[in-house]
């Protein structure tokens, strides 16, 4: 083991919270969230972590079935909305709600493969990573999802590559590993999650990207629509535009 890692998670035991927190959105993903609960707990096990799953106010009883979990997998932890506030609120959410400085997060409908997580936070926490590596971003090479999902993913990652120039292959993927203290430097808005890797970069952080996997929905439906996700796309690029042309960078800083 990496004698840095090996540092921070005595640091971490030593001050009685967890090594990184793991936070996934969900919304009316009852018949998902059980299994995987389980699996990412399965896949982290030996390591001192918490499970954070934020409810956006799901009309199902996704929020009961988790809250019933806690009994038999003490380190989830289970926050919910009072009203819908979206995709990008609730990963928020979870990463206030978070007790680590590294945070991972995936989707609560079962597709990204909680088995990939390992592999994400050892790329950011690994040796000699750059001092500035702020977010490892997941990269979907072969999704599992229609035709027509697929080719609005890949519209929708094109445009945006055009115009950010963030060279991000596939932003809306879930699935990240990221340093806490840098994500909370973000400006907020609604589908921020969608352009992390540029936002990230517009503060002067590094990122990387990793392959992961990508599984069959098996219960219930997505929440978006290629249209939805386009007519979004349109005015959420306009405003990070805006937003990276604003800022003014002081060069890094020191404390006299």
């Amino acid at each position: 083991m990496d004698a840095r890692v090996q540092t921070e998670r005595m640091m971490a035991s030593a001050e009685g919270r967890p090594e990184f927190s793991v936070v996934s959105p969900v919304r009316n993903e009852a018949e998902n969230v059980e299994q995987l609960v389980r699996e990412i707990a399965q896949s982290l096990g030996g390591r001192a972590f918490e499970i954070i799953f934020v409810d956006d106010s799901s009309q199902d009883d996704t929020r009961a079935r988790l809250f019933a979990l806690k009994e038999k997998i003490p380190n989830l932890r289970v926050i919910g909305h009072r009203k819908n506030a979206g995709q990008s609120r609730a990963v928020r959410t979870g990463v206030l709600a978070a007790r680590s400085d590294i945070v991972l997060t995936l989707d609560g409908d079962g597709q990204n493969d909680p088995a990939d997580l390992p592999a994400l936070l050892s790329q950011l926490n690994r040796a000699g990573a750059p001092g500035d590596l702020a977010l490892v971003q997941g990269r979907r090479d072969k999704r599992i999802d229609s035709g027509w999902k697929k080719f609005g993913s890949r519209f929708a990652n094109n445009v945006r590559r055009s115009i950010l120039k963030d060279s991000n292959t596939d932003s809306g993927c879930g699935m990240r590993a990221f340093k806490r203290d840098a994500y909370l430097q973000l400006p907020y808005f609604d589908h921020m999650h969608r352009y992390l890797p540029a936002l990230m970069q517009s503060e002067g952080f590094m990122v990387e990207e990793r392959a992961v996997g990508h599984r069959a929905r098996q219960h219930g439906q997505s929440n978006y629509t290629n249209f939805g996700r386009l007519a979004d796309a349109v005015s959420d690029m306009r405003g990070v535009m805006w937003l990276r042309k604003r800022r003014r960078s002081p060069g890094g800083t020191d404390e006299i």
